[in-house]
């Protein structure tokens, strides 16, 4: 099993000490759980698992260092490491579709409805090498944990399968905290799991880190506000 590499601690706090004032406020929207819109190509990040061509020295894909339950971005295939600090903007539910990994693999799409999805499918050489999965697809700003800066440029995560179980406990604990969405920074993790049979992988673990910084909040505020009318479902 790979050592899950360990983030560098801070010589600085990664979220407010004090209780900030977009927290303190007493108006609250519950903004970002909105899940209509026009579509949005954005970079995704991606939970590497054994199988994945990224850690695969012999793949096109392969990204030098990789090991699985690391995230990389899927578009500039920056290596994350192991944990990931994010704030949440919004939520959305697509339909994915993904070649068998047996057959080459690769992602074909995500689309806003299953109808669309297996129009994708049919397309394809051998529609039966494909499948759809429905996925959460979390919107997501990240902070650097070194340099505490956050990352102007948004970003999908998908929470498929087994992590569907993940996101939908998240997005529990998002509701039960009682602000905006984008109020609180999360400590996303990989770690190792087994299936019903017994097989190991690698899930997700979702952690409260603190209340975000009142400039963090007011940057998210401004990023939700530009895609809140936004799908991240986006052809491939």
């Amino acid at each position: 099993m790979a050592k899950k590499a360990v983030a560098a601690k801070p010589t600085f706090s990664l979220v407010a000490e004090d209780t900030p004032q977009h927290v303190l406020a007493s108006e609250t929207s519950g903004r970002g759980n909105e899940n209509v819109g026009q579509q949005l190509a954005i970079p995704r990040i991606k939970l590497l698992q054994k199988m994945s061509n990224e850690v695969d020295k012999h793949h096109a894909a392969y990204v030098e260092g990789a090991e699985p339950g690391q995230f990389v971005n899927t578009i500039t295939g920056k290596n994350y490491g192991s944990e990931l600090y994010a704030i949440s903007l919004s939520f959305n539910t697509e339909y994915n579709v993904w070649r068998d990994i047996e057959k080459g693999g690769g992602f074909k799409g995500s689309f806003s409805t299953l109808g669309e999805a297996e129009k994708r499918v049919a397309e394809q050489d051998v529609p039966l090498d494909h499948e759809i999965k429905e996925t959460h697809a979390h919107l997501l700003l990240l902070k650097d944990p070194e340099t505490g800066e956050l990352d102007p440029t948004p970003c999908v995560m998908d929470f498929a399968s087994a992590k569907l179980r993940v996101s939908k406990a998240w997005n529990s604990q998002i509701g039960m905290k009682g602000r905006d969405r984008f109020s609180g920074l999360w400590c996303v993790s990989g770690v190792p799991t087994e299936n019903k049979m017994g097989k190991a992988f690698m899930n997700v673990d979702v952690s409260w880190v603190g209340w975000a910084h009142d400039e963090d909040y007011l940057a998210a505020e401004k990023m939700y506000e530009a895609h809140a009318n936004t799908s991240f479902s986006a052809a491939a």
